[in-house]
């Protein structure tokens, strides 16, 4: 006689297709799972804008110098299905962390990957074209990023990360850290900024600020040798920040507090300078990044004025990039530059972007920028 509750229902039973679910089902979650770790390649892109119309400087109907090709504003992720899949399973990060914020120098190595100092995000992006691949480097252990604001490739593709809190981080080629200096020789490193390598004499070159010196380390990051001291004179710099290596073989070094641009050779000695304070045309106010074309045409970024000047070697005003404002072809404090064979990178910082501009080769040889 039955002893069940006259409401209670008689137990299911479990049909053949359930036990054997249930039996497997931890081994199909497995399979799932690899799967997914299998095909969870993010692939990247670069994040850009372009104006409807065409911009070029001198204006038309002038040749141009530049043309305006586009505005990088970061690196968007467009996953396979797996990962999106798993983003379902195991939920998405919200943050954007692949948009700059506070983009302050910039650099090209070979087939065309780009690093770029993001002072906001405390980070430097690095992006692989070929592969897709953009990684956000901090550092490792004690020896992370907190100021990164210069960065430079050498032939190898080791990345070179100057933090002005007193630090040169050294990444190989794939992102990993390599070494960490707090000091160039016995001499520690007080405010380390704008940093360039030449291929040549395979010399990575910092400068310190605060020292108002330029060191000269080997990739390994021993000291070959310094240059410069306080002062006004020849061979002096008073708050030196950006540099740049031209395909000439000289370096241009932003002279800040001396309100100029002073060129070297690769051992240091004085090749020149040009500029002085003021706020006109061809005048400097707050000089930050320095770059050179392979016509020897010299870019001037002025936070204060918030314009790219051009220059020839000789310091001759040509022309003027840029204003205030928020626009294709605008700038708000901007920082670093970088040119390579064919293109101008200007990073418009508190725009969140980096602005590319075409170069028209041979174009200062013909005299057209005056």
């Amino acid at each position: 006689m039955s002893t069940a509750a006259p409401n209670e229902s008689p137990p299911l039973r479990e049909s053949k297709g359930a036990r054997l679910c249930r039996r497997w089902m931890p081994a199909l979650l497995f399979i799932l799972f690899a799967a997914l770790l299998a095909g969870c390649t993010t692939r990247w892109r670069l994040r850009s804008e372009q104006p409807a119309v065409a911009l070029q400087w001198p204006y038309q109907p002038s040749a141009a110098k530049l043309t305006y090709e586009r505005s990088l504003t970061g690196f968007a992720a467009s996953a396979t299905t797996a990962a999106k899949l798993s983003a379902v399973v195991f939920g998405t990060d919200s943050a954007d962390l692949g948009a700059f914020l506070l983009p302050v120098a910039i650099a090209t190595g070979s087939g065309g990957r780009i690093a770029v100092a993001d002072l906001g995000r405390r980070s430097v992006h690095l992006y692989v074209p070929e592969r897709e691949r953009h990684v956000a480097l901090r550092g490792a252990g004690r020896d992370l990023l907190e100021t990164p604001v210069g960065v430079a490739f050498d032939e190898r593709d080791n990345l070179y990360v100057s933090d002005s809190s007193g630090k040169l981080l050294a990444f190989d080629a794939e992102g990993a850290l390599r070494f960490a200096l707090r000091a160039a020789g016995g001499e520690p490193l007080q405010r380390p900024t704008g940093i360039a390598y030449s291929p040549g004499r395979k010399l990575l070159y910092v400068a310190d600020t605060l020292a108002h010196r330029i060191h000269a380390l080997t990739p390994s990051g021993e000291l070959a040798f310094s240059f410069g001291g306080r002062g006004d004179g020849a061979g002096q710099f008073n708050f030196p920040t950006h540099l740049f290596r031209s395909a000439a073989g000289e370096l241009y070094v932003t002279d800040a507090l001396n309100f100029r641009i002073a060129i070297f050779d690769e051992g240091g000695r004085p090749r020149g300078s040009f500029g002085h304070h003021g706020d006109g045309s061809g005048d400097l106010a707050l000089p930050k990044g320095v770059a050179v074309d392979g016509d020897g045409v010299v870019y001037v970024v002025d936070g204060m004025f918030d314009n790219v000047q051009l220059f020839d070697r000789q310091g001759t005003f040509l022309l003027t990039v840029g204003r205030r404002g928020t626009d294709f072809g605008e700038l708000w404090l901007p920082s670093g530059a970088f040119a390579d064979g064919e293109r101008l990178y200007v990073c418009d910082t508190y725009n969140h972007r980096v602005q590319v501009f075409r170069i028209t080769p041979g174009y200062g040889a013909s005299g057209d920028a005056r």
